[in-house]
């Protein structure tokens, strides 16, 4: 029996540790749940992944919800959730503020490149353990491969990646059923009944701002609540739409403030999307101060996680029922291959812009390429790195130890 005391310790440590977007912040989970306690099997860990990539929302986010949910029920993937958010929410409110303030962060972004540098070979660690354990076959290699040449080379949209890979696993899939253990925690489980309170909670915020005549607030609620549920792959799918809209409709940030929003974003703890609190903080400050940006923050945070729990709560039970339906595990194992491709996609993307500061996107008729300017090299994070990847691949050095020498090392760097 996990106690209480032991969630919140492995899922704080989690939520502290998880820099670097979806990729890195997959490959902590899979070190710290799989590899270091067995709470979650790797066949558990690669099936609840896939489910929780077809979800709008941050997956890891999502991910982190269900292994609590796993093992503690409703507490637990409170706990497992609400960890993975708030060190990274506290970060945004302090630089948020700080931003205000001066203007100027710089040396935060310093301390946190070091992370970054360290985050970039612990990626790479994750990719080529997931790789083994998820490929297990010809074909699942061949789909993470096209996978990853869609994304990569033709910017092909998400969703269209892990739909077509599901159904080329549904197809392919055996007919005859499998059997496998009942689903944990059906019993008097009411996906319905979760949906239809969840959404209540949600949208709760939103009418008491409405009740108070909080005008600011409710178009914030609102504004984000919409965008909480086309958030399919990530955060980045989304900030093109969010930065037009929150620069040219709404009026709320100029595209320099959005710039700076997604920096900090990048550099901190937690998921990418966290960058809407930053918004709605900084909207709220303009146009009521410090006060009315806190409301905002906070309501910007509820409108845009809250849904991640009711996705969890109400279809986390289906996930062991699907590995006996041949059709649905077929998929599932086709698409987890596919986010194979995926993290490799994303793995690329983040080390190119942890090592350059420029990084142009090249297109050939259908291609597109992402091209660093050799010029911007970053030597200071791409010696971290080497330095990383020799303490964690070579040496097996504890990850706190290398994250806080990195860190360190780089605030050195920044300050000479």
């Amino acid at each position: 029996m996990i106690t209480t005391s032991e969630l919140i310790r492995v899922f704080g440590r989690i939520g502290v540790l998880s820099f670097g977007g979806p990729a890195a912040q997959i490959a902590l989970m899979h070190r710290s749940l799989v590899e270091d306690r067995n709470w979650l099997t790797e066949a558990q860990f690669l099936r609840a992944l896939s489910f929780c990539m077809l979800l709008p929302g941050p997956e890891a986010m999502q991910l982190a919800t269900y292994a609590g949910w796993r093992k503690a029920g409703l507490k637990g993937g409170l706990i497992g959730g609400g960890l993975f958010v708030i060190p990274g929410s506290i970060v945004i409110a302090l630089l948020a503020m700080a931003y205000a303030a001066w203007g100027s962060v710089s040396w935060m972004q310093a301390l946190f490149i070091g992370v970054q540098a360290a985050v970039v070979v612990i990626v790479i660690e994750a990719l080529i353990k997931v790789s083994k354990r998820a490929l297990t076959s010809k074909i699942h290699w061949i789909i993470a491969t096209l996978a990853f040449a869609a994304l990569f080379f033709l910017a092909v949209p998400f969703p269209i990646v892990i739909g077509i890979a599901g159904i080329f696993g549904a197809i392919t899939s055996a007919r005859k059923p499998t059997a496998t253990p009942a689903p944990l925690k059906t019993q008097n489980h009411r996906p319905l009944q979760i949906i239809g309170v969840g959404l209540a909670i949600w949208a709760a915020p939103i009418l008491i701002a409405f009740a108070f005549d909080q005008s600011l607030l409710v178009d914030l609620g609102v504004f984000f609540s919409k965008l909480a549920v086309v958030t399919f792959g990530g955060a980045y799918a989304v900030l093109a739409y969010m930065t037009q809209d929150v620069v040219n409709t709404q009026g709320w940030l100029t595209t320099a403030q959005m710039m700076d929003a997604l920096g900090l974003a990048e550099t901190t703890p937690g998921p990418l999307i966290l960058v809407t609190q930053f918004v709605g903080m900084m909207t709220g400050y303009l146009q009521g101060g410090v006060w009315l940006a806190f409301m905002a923050g906070i309501l910007t945070l509820w409108v845009t996680f809250v849904p991640c729990f009711i996705w969890i709560f109400a279809g986390a039970p289906l996930i062991d029922w699907l590995e006996g339906r041949p059709r649905l595990s077929g998929a599932l194992a086709a698409i987890t291959a596919a986010v194979v491709g995926v993290i490799a996609n994303l793995s690329i993307w983040f080390a190119l812009h942890v090592l350059f500061s420029k990084v142009h996107l090249l297109e050939l008729g259908p291609f597109h390429l992402l091209v660093p300017a050799l010029e911007t090299v970053q030597w200071g994070a791409l010696g971290l790195a080497v330095f990383a990847g020799y303490a964690i691949l070579w040496r097996h050095w504890n990850l706190l130890v290398v994250l806080g020498l990195c860190a360190g090392l780089s605030l050195l760097i920044a300050m000479l």
